[in-house]
């Protein structure tokens, strides 16, 4: 089953449990594959649905962020539980010392000497983590390895 056909047998599974939250989420996640379908005029990869689902969890992670600064408690536990359930459906996340590897791999793959070199670890590191690690804080991880 790929991982766009998972999403209905789920929500099938919520709304008989009554996970009101995780029907929310899984309804969001099809209307978000939905719109890129039609934005792309045909069927959507599985490397296409995570993609999809990486930017759902940043839109979530940079929510919490806004939420915190202005003391929503509320709404900061809101969007974590909606970042879980979409996490879910991502592939395994990369441990931090995982990323470092892969990042002293790039490095030594590209040649890379300092900070100028940063696009191009990026360019060879990110096809290899996507959807596993945060692209933030891997470009973070780059700037200290390289800086």
């Amino acid at each position: 089953m790929s991982l766009k056909e998972k999403f209905p047998s789920d929500l099938k599974d919520s709304l008989k449990s009554g996970d009101r939250l995780k029907v929310s989420v899984i309804r969001l996640v099809m209307a978000a594959l939905k719109n890129k379908e039609i934005e792309k005029r045909g069927p959507l990869s599985d490397d296409e649905v995570i993609d999809v689902l990486v930017s759902l969890s940043k839109q979530r992670r940079e929510s919490i962020e806004c939420f915190e600064k202005g003391g929503r408690q509320d709404l900061v536990d809101k969007e974590t539980a909606e970042l879980k359930i979409v996490e879910s459906y991502l592939p395994e996340q990369l441990t931090p010392e995982e990323v470092k590897e892969k990042i002293r791999e790039a490095i030594a793959e590209t040649g890379a000497s300092g900070a100028r070199d940063i696009g191009k670890v990026m360019k060879t590191l990110m096809p290899k983590v996507k959807g596993r690690a945060d692209g933030k804080l891997v470009n973070e991880m780059v700037r200290e390895l390289l800086g």
